[in-house]
């Protein structure tokens, strides 16, 4: 057993740990969530920002490509009038590439009617149709109309797949389609600060964070700072759209097996967003928990400390010199008195010890006056520890039977007297916890251990167990016949069919006396009450093995054959009462003799253990057969 200051320094070290725990787990639950709080405030920012320059370089484009369609077909109506005026040029290659110089744009195209190229700035691309591309299928239209005029956007063009805007009129004269060819340099200088990578790599000031736009509907990933998976499906590097859909406030992912936390906002039908790996995330965390661990410990153990030694100076000491008083009030010293007074608990319990070693040496003085006065066979025994040998009161050698003074000397031997109390203990009552038969007595032994020093109580108990049993025995007898009341017989029926494998074949029996009512008439109630007993007798030494009998109420009876051998058997003694019922007589004394019948009704016990679904079995047979034994005797009486 451990000194009560380690029990405490103990109990304060384990709670305070516990503490610091909760403490260290809760402060790094906060840091986890203010890292990432602060990183969503930022991603929303810079998510706001982009989207900000998106429309700000959206707008800026729809400008310059408006401006540019206007001037590209203006350049086309120039150089449809220049060559109205000159129509010889048309066949001047020469000449052809001057025009586009002036009129600076790069390629020049004349059609004919039936939609070919027959002259311009490039002949590679004579002969080439309306129908030679998708490109150039997009002016096919102004063969049959010839007041369209018609510009194409920025698109590659049919041989080269460069990247070029188109303008197509028709001459005043409608005899030649004049196609101008422009490179989009402008626009597409605007594009470019237009696209998602390019707008990633303005806002990208930390390293650890990647920005993705993925495709609403087909998860592709349409630009990212990470430009190798650009192109990809999201959900392959592990993006969960649906976390992406409904979690604006940033989720944990594994993306390309890191964990990260990330954080989306849907901008045109498309999701922007911002990923920062777990470990940059929360990089500052283990830090700031590290300190505030330590601090928290350095706090506790200068507390524990304080605490440790205050209790050891005004607790545990103080303590030590009341056990010491108690220790010798235990050996016998009741003179002792304990005055402990370094505070206002311990003061209370010095007075409340003196108080209960004064009760206990008046208490002992009644007890042995109490004792000495009456006639009860009470002995108190003690053994082990300090104590030499066996020590015991007056009455100890009378309930253990050891009578001569050699006996009780005898009892004095610790192995002697704990053989004695085996002997005893080996004769004990069931159902009687601590009750043993010693000769002619019931005696309880009561024993307790502490530190090695056994106590022990004997009580003679003869009188109350002799009291119990006549009490029990009047609960469930009957009477009159001294067979089982009602309550009995079911208590013993119970106990029987707890053990259904031990009843062999068995029979409930419910029989009911005929006649009563007649001899009550005829001779008296006493002469009645000879008659039940006469039932009763019967029954109660009926059958060729086990049985049970009870009166159940006035002249109804039951009996409970069991433990036969064979169904033949136990039919066999049924028909002897059978027999019996119709053939014997009864003798009520001064020369009275009538005839002994009753009815009976049998329910076979076979798989059914209910007592009640028994009784009522066997209940109704027996009413049945009582009508027809009516009728047969009111028969036989009328022939």
């Amino acid at each position: 057993m451990k000194p009560l200051n380690k029990i405490i320094s103990r109990y304060l070290y384990r709670i305070t740990f516990i503490l610091i725990g909760i403490i260290i787990v809760f402060l790094t639950l906060i840091q986890l969530l203010t890292e990432q709080f602060r990183n969503v405030d930022d991603s929303h920012r810079t998510l706001q920002q982009i989207e900000q320059v998106l429309l700000e370089n959206h707008k800026e484009l729809e400008e310059i490509q408006e401006t540019y369609t206007q001037t590209c077909l203006k350049n086309a109506e120039t150089v449809s009038r220049i060559i109205e005026r000159d129509p010889a040029v048309m066949n001047d290659l020469e000449g052809l590439k001057k025009i586009a110089e002036m009129v600076e744009i790069d390629e020049i195209h004349l059609f004919d009617k039936t939609g070919r190229i027959f002259a311009g700035t490039h002949p590679e691309y004579y002969n080439l149709t309306f129908d030679s591309g998708e490109q150039m299928l997009f002016f096919k239209p102004m063969l049959t109309d010839k007041s369209l005029k018609l510009v194409q956007a920025i698109t590659p063009n049919t041989a080269e797949e460069k990247p070029m805007q188109y303008s197509a009129v028709w001459s005043e004269k409608g005899d030649v389609i004049v196609q101008i060819g422009m490179e989009p340099v402008n626009v597409l200088k605007v594009t470019e600060k237009n696209e998602l990578s390019y707008i990633f790599s303005l806002f990208r000031v930390n390293p650890d964070m990647s920005y993705y736009s993925i495709d609403s509907e087909t998860y592709e990933i349409l630009g990212s700072t990470n430009t190798d998976d650009s192109g990809r499906n999201a959900a392959e590097l592990g993006f969960d759209m649906n976390r992406i859909r409904t979690d604006p406030d940033g989720f944990h992912d594994i993306i390309n097996g890191t964990l990260t936390f990330c954080v989306f906002t849907e901008l045109d039908g498309n999701y922007i967003g911002c990923v920062i790996s777990a470990q940059h995330l929360y990089r500052r965390v283990p830090t700031t928990v590290l300190w505030i661990s330590l601090s928290l410990l350095t706090i506790a153990l200068i507390l524990i400390k304080g605490v440790t030694k205050h209790t050891d100076r005004y607790v545990v000491s103080e303590l030590h010199e009341v056990n010491e008083k108690l220790l010798n009030i235990s050996e016998g010293n009741l003179n002792t008195q304990v005055d402990v007074k370094s505070s206002k608990e311990l003061a209370e319990l010095s007075e409340y010890i003196n108080m209960m070693v004064k009760s206990l040496l008046e208490n002992s003085k009644r007890i042995s006056y109490i004792l000495s006065k009456t006639n009860l066979y009470i002995g108190t025994y003690e053994y082990g520890g300090k104590i030499n040998g066996v020590q015991y009161t007056g009455y100890v050698p009378f309930l253990l039977n050891a009578e001569s003074e050699e006996e009780k000397e005898a009892l004095k031997n610790i192995d002697n007297f704990k053989s004695c109390i085996d002997i005893i203990r080996s004769n004990s009552i069931s159902d009687e916890e601590k009750i043993y038969l010693a000769d002619s007595r019931y005696i309880r032994i009561e024993e307790s251990e502490n530190e090695g020093v056994v106590f022990g109580v004997i009580v003679d108990v003869t009188d109350e167990m002799n009291k119990r049993k006549e009490l029990e025995r009047e609960r469930d007898i009957d009477a009159l016949t001294g067979l089982y009341n009602r309550r009995g017989i079911n208590a013993r029926l119970e106990e029987l069919m707890a053990n259904p494998d031990e009843l062999g074949h068995s029979t409930l029996i419910m029989i009911d006396a005929d006649g009563l009512k007649e001899i009550n008439d005829t001779y008296g109630h006493e002469k009645g009450d000879i008659y039940l007993k006469k039932i009763a007798n019967l029954i109660n030494n009926f059958g060729i093995k086990s049985s049970v009998s009870a009166r159940q109420d006035g002249d109804e009876y039951i009996l409970f054959l069991y433990d036969y051998d064979s169904e033949e058997e136990l039919s066999r003694t049924i028909e002897t009462l059978r027999y019996i019922q119709s053939t014997s007589t009864a003798s009520l004394g001064k020369g009275i003799t009538v005839p002994l019948r009753f009815s009976m009704g049998c329910c076979v016990v076979e798989n059914e253990y209910d007592i009640q679904k028994l009784f009522k079995i066997a209940d109704e047979r027996m009413y049945k057969d009582k009508v027809e034994r009516k009728k047969q005797f009111a028969k036989t009486a009328t022939e």
